[in-house]
């Protein structure tokens, strides 16, 4: 990560174990720093949601928003606008959730009416805005606490005028902020390289089975009918009622279109299958796998095909060859997509000798296994990058920049 790894490496060092509550509990300050409440510094305005027949789909009043679903990155997205709003928030206020989540923050990039999920801080004189929000972001997790008694998540503006944070002199706060934001927009440039690295990553699997499916040489291999590869048993699919479920003794997995639910109910199938989804948005977009394999004891609903390999293909060679597959071709509906055992059973499918078939998987297992093992390092390079600002605010609230 270049510069963001130096930088990583020496705040983690720093900061290593140190945790939130000993944070809140080291009342010790730098030079000129002093601890003050926040409603001292700051005017806090708590939202009040107005009448819902005052509330607009299309721009028509103030933008409203009403709590943490309605933030973005920095600013706040308008989806709900209001023309009798009861209490406005001004650009550059500091918006803060209040109700279930308690903590996050936006600022508010133009004036707009807050629902009481909100509170608004507005810095006066003696603080800069940058610098609360920093604060804010610091002690979020001191903020939660705040609100850990109700039944429903929520604090109130009293909470927050009272909550006491730390306070530098003025220069001292827009010199620390000058710093955060220079370091902050080389994190904000490292995670975004890391989420592209990311996202290629989690696309390599694709690429490795097309690459290998469309290769000179599978090309020639015999093509042979799925239907001639397997034994179907969608005939024994017997569907469970809900309600019968929740009564039957063991824990044994329910299998659908498109992955496994958890209940406890009965069992049609023992041993070792492969389910394909067979009707449902999944069979075109794809986002998650389309065929897998089940072991043991378990129940299938009537939205997954149930086969077993045989002439010597292998399930995991199936299961690679569909998600390297377009399905669209064999899908009938638009509505509700379905792939028929008519048409499963048509795909023609690419079948070498066992030995060749064997080598292939071999490889195909590589490719898969090394995609995989660097999404998981992109994983952690973008965990460690996303931990970042906290360690910065850390070190610049220790007087350390």
């Amino acid at each position: 990560m270049g510069q963001i790894g130096d930088i990583l490496m020496g705040i983690t060092k720093d900061f290593r174990g140190m945790s939130e509550v000993a944070i809140l509990e080291k009342r010790k300050l730098p030079a000129g720093w002093r601890w003050v409440r926040l409603g001292e510094i700051c005017e806090i305005i708590a939202g009040q949601s107005p009448p819902g027949s005052t509330y607009r789909k299309t721009p028509e009043g103030l933008p409203f928003f009403q709590g943490k679903a309605d933030f973005g990155r920095k600013h706040p997205v308008a989806r709900t606008w209001c023309i009798a709003p009861t209490k406005i928030a001004s650009a550059g206020d500091i918006l803060i959730s209040v109700r279930a989540p308690v903590g996050p923050t936006n600022i508010a990039d133009q004036e707009c009416c807050i629902g009481r999920g909100l509170a608004a801080i507005r810095p006066g004189n003696q603080a800069d805005r940058d610098f609360v929000l920093a604060t804010l972001k610091l002690y979020e997790s001191n903020i939660v606490e705040l609100g850990s008694g109700s039944t429903f998540s929520a604090i109130k503006r009293e909470h927050l005028e009272f909550f006491e944070v730390p306070l530098p002199p003025l220069a001292e706060q827009k010199r620390i902020v000058a710093i955060l934001n220079e370091q902050m927009a080389a994190v904000e440039k490292a995670r975004t390289a890391a989420e592209a690295q990311l996202q290629t990553a989690k696309t390599l699997p694709a690429a490795y089975l097309r690459e290998v499916f469309n290769s000179p040489e599978a090309q020639k291999w015999p093509k042979k009918s799925f239907g001639d590869l397997v034994d179907n048993f969608d005939g024994k699919r017997v569907p469970v009622k809900v309600e019968d479920r929740r009564t039957k003794k063991g824990p044994f997995p329910y299998y659908g279109a498109s992955g496994i639910i958890d209940y406890v109910d009965s069992y049609l199938f023992e041993g070792e299958y492969l389910l394909i989804g067979e009707d449902g948005a999944n069979l075109v977009m794809r986002s998650s796998p389309i065929a897998f394999k089940a072991t043991g004891k378990f129940w299938v609903n009537n939205h997954a095909h149930v086969v077993r390999p045989r002439n010597g293909v292998s399930i995991e060679y199936l299961i690679y060859f569909f998600a390297a597959t377009d399905l669209k071709p064999y899908v009938t509906g638009a509505a509700q997509p379905k792939l028929t055992q008519r048409d499963l059973n048509a795909i023609q499918i690419p079948v070498s000798s066992p030995e060749v078939h064997q080598y292939f998987l071999v490889k195909l297992s590589e490719k898969i296994d090394a995609a995989e093992k660097l999404k998981n390092q992109m994983d952690e390079q973008l965990a460690a990058i996303t931990g970042l600002p906290s360690a910065l605010l850390r070190k610049a609230f220790d007087g350390e920049l």
